[in-house]
């Protein structure tokens, strides 16, 4: 059985794939994740690789503390209240800053980002010092993985996997653009 919590010491391996460019499996709340360092263009090309992910769409990206994503993303145009009533758990579509590569945001101008409370997320994005990509462990067309047996089923052994219990969550994450407050997905 996994632990809820992750040890320091994975936690640390984890960062050091992340600093090498590397992509690592990690818990979500409701799914295992892929993940890398948002400012390697070459890991993230290996998510989508391993995903079958068109660039275009852009990735999303999650933090423990709002702090860890401000680099990302603009508050101009957006109500100054939301984030806090919405944050942590619900994934934000905001304006991105004019720093935020292609790579990262695909063909838009926003970008997506997740603040959560995941212990696994929580501890990982602090250690890092900042967000890390976020993106379900499936290739496209696939279910995400809930277990390592589908994980592993994926991907094989090709990637790092940080030993931690999944959240309870059965359903993904609601979506919502942080311009107009419409919920893109319930």
């Amino acid at each position: 059985m996994l632990p809820r919590h992750p040890r320091r010491q994975d936690i640390r391996r984890g960062i050091a794939h992340l600093r090498r460019g590397g992509v690592i499996a990690y818990p979500t709340e409701g799914v295992w994740g892929l993940g890398c360092d948002p400012r390697q263009r070459r890991a993230l090309r290996r998510v989508l690789v391993l995903k079958r992910r068109p660039q275009h769409k852009g990735v999303l990206l999650v933090a423990g503390r709002v702090a860890e994503t401000r680099r990302y993303w603009s508050a101009q145009g957006i109500d100054p209240a939301l984030p806090a009533q919405l944050w942590p758990g619900t994934t934000l579509v905001l304006p991105a800053t004019p720093k935020v590569p292609f790579w990262i945001r695909g063909r838009h101008e926003s970008i997506a980002v997740r603040i959560s409370t995941h212990p696994a997320i929580v501890a990982l994005s602090h250690a890092f010092g900042g967000a890390i990509v976020s993106t379900s462990a499936n290739p496209a067309g696939q279910q995400p993985a809930r277990d390592l047996r589908t994980l592993y089923h994926y991907f094989g052994r090709s990637l790092w996997i940080l030993p931690a219990r999944l959240g309870r969550q059965h359903r993904p994450s609601r979506i919502v653009d942080a311009r107009s407050g419409r919920i893109l997905r319930e």
